[in-house]
């Protein structure tokens, strides 16, 4: 397998040691009156899922317009290489261990506003597989059969999960509160 293949693991109790120790360095780094939050998200922030071994990390800044201008040369001082040309304008994306400047991927930073997708969707979907096991069960399924589709293509395993996160969201609005 090449260094960028999609690769699902057994859970790893460590992950949530990672994040909180990449999430200090973070926190070192960045100006904390433009951070709003700084959360683990992500299929290695659900206890007992399978995922890729890269921690996802998801932060919050007040603004995105000054996070691009000044989180930027921090963050690649931490290791990471900026995705200067995302198509998503709503967010910011760093990778560690991007090849070829790294032998694996090991972290995300997503960076967002906490009016954006990002922040209310995913944390929303992650607590929620938080909170249901068995929902987190059907998702391993999904993610070990489309790993096993699309083991050298990172965007159609991504692709491919797309229905299933929608789906869910659209379920998790008919709940009542107490049950997201």
């Amino acid at each position: 397998m090449a260094a960028d293949d999609v690769t699902l693991v057994p859970y790893d109790p460590a992950w949530p040691d990672l994040f909180a120790q990449e999430a200090a360095r973070l926190r070192l780094v960045l100006d904390p009156t433009q951070v709003v939050g700084i959360e683990h998200f992500g299929s290695t922030a659900v206890p007992g899922l399978i995922a890729k071994p890269i921690i996802d990390i998801l932060v919050a800044a007040r603004s995105l317009a000054h996070a691009k201008a000044a989180f930027v040369a921090p963050i690649n001082a931490l290791g990471y290489v900026y995705w200067d040309d995302n198509p998503a304008t709503d967010r910011m994306f760093f990778v560690k261990g991007m090849p070829p400047y790294g032998e694996r991927r090991t972290h995300h930073v997503h960076i967002t506003e906490t009016a954006g997708e990002m922040w209310q969707r995913r944390l929303a979907f992650r607590d929620y597989l938080r909170a249901h096991p068995e929902e987190a069960e059907c998702y391993a399924a999904l993610k070990c059969d489309f790993a096993q589709r699309h083991a050298t293509d990172r965007e159609a395993y991504t692709a491919a999960k797309t229905d299933y996160v929608e789906a869910l969201h659209r379920r998790m609005k008919l709940l009542p509160t107490s049950q997201v």
